[in-house]
């Protein structure tokens, strides 16, 4: 099904409005209803090359509180990641994105000269523009995007993308559900991720974990837990949140052009500690992200507009081998905390 959206697009110093009709898909358990883009080379929402184009989420409600949601006001090309305009955030088409959603490690581009071919898992394969590094916030041409399918049930939307390069050895046949869990506010992103090539595929992948709580910027009331003791080489901003054995506490508001963001250590090798709990007690909402693979390093990044909690896990599959990891997301109320 297809919804009618607006995007303000900004072009140098001119803006200027453009209806598109994206695909999309609506899905309900009748605890919670998920709205998701669906790719679509021609006329899909998201067609850069930083983010894997399957399973983004923009809208996400249980119990009357929407969890995800546009953080940006307007797009623009000639931006690198995203910039302050007025009062507005401007992001660059790599970052315009919403929701959970995943992001590979390049393959190849190590190898590839310039003009040559590598590798997005979720984009396809892309050109490379010169020697220098990698940059996730460019936007490379896409030599490739593979063949995409979708499937959608009343529940749940599969979705597929098989991807061959001969010029640099990888192939991959990427496999991913959004599903709703019957009965329980909960949703599942389940992952495989077959090795078609003749190349091993050794890579990372995280999720931005875009959320957007209620439209209401991150503060006070709002808490970060996880099943280990924090460590930190750079704590964040001592006047925004601070670190508390295993939570990180919002102190004030997000405003302006703060950051509070923040790298975790202390984790173990068990997919145990792939475990986060975001609760804001000022809305009375909460969610729950596990994982079922061992972390390889987690990340935490927020602005006035959105918060991010990044689990990321290595991937390492030689050629006809699969690998699988599934994120299961329990959303949930709490008792509003009083002002």
């Amino acid at each position: 099904m297809k919804k009618l959206f607006v995007l303000a697009v900004l072009w140098g110093a001119d803006a200027w409005l453009w209806a598109a009709d994206f695909p999309t898909a609506e899905i309900s358990n009748g605890e919670i209803r998920a709205q998701v883009y669906l790719p679509d080379t021609k006329n899909g929402f998201y067609r850069a090359t930083r983010f894997d184009w399957s399973g983004v989420v923009y809208s996400l409600q249980y119990h009357g509180h929407e969890y995800y949601g546009r953080w940006f006001q307007a797009t623009d090309p000639s931006v690198h990641d995203f910039v302050y305009r007025g009062s507005d955030i401007v992001a660059s088409p790599c970052t315009s994105i919403t929701g959970p959603v995943d992001e590979f490690a390049p393959l190849g581009w190590g190898e590839a000269k310039p003009g040559g071919a590598f590798i997005k898992i979720g984009v396809g394969v892309l050109r490379k523009t010169d020697d220098g590094k990698y940059d996730n916030f460019k936007l490379y041409d896409i030599v490739d995007s593979g063949k995409w399918t979708a499937k959608q049930s009343p529940a749940s939307v599969e979705f597929t993308q098989e991807v061959t390069d001969s010029s640099s050895g990888y192939g991959y046949s990427y496999h991913k559900t959004v599903r709703l869990v019957s009965g329980k506010p909960e949703m599942v992103l389940e992952h495989s991720l077959k090795n078609t090539g003749a190349r091993a595929i050794r890579t990372r992948v995280y999720n931005h974990n875009f959320l957007v709580l209620d439209g209401q910027p991150p503060g006070p009331g709002l808490v970060i837990t996880v099943p280990f003791q924090i460590q930190a080489g750079r704590p964040p901003d001592k006047k925004l949140a601070e670190i508390r054995g295993n939570q990180i506490v919002y102190l004030r508001m997000l405003e302006n052009e703060d950051i509070a963001a923040t790298s975790l250590q202390g984790f173990s090798d068990s997919p145990k500690d792939n475990d986060i709990r975001i609760e804001n007690e000022r809305l009375g909402a909460g969610v729950r992200i596990t994982g079922d693979r061992p972390l390889s390093s987690e990340s935490l990044w927020s602005i006035r507009a959105v918060m991010a909690m990044e689990p990321f896990v290595s991937v390492e599959i030689e050629p006809a081998k699969e690998f699988t990891w599934n994120s299961t997301y329990s959303y949930y109320t709490l008792p509003v905390r009083a002002k």
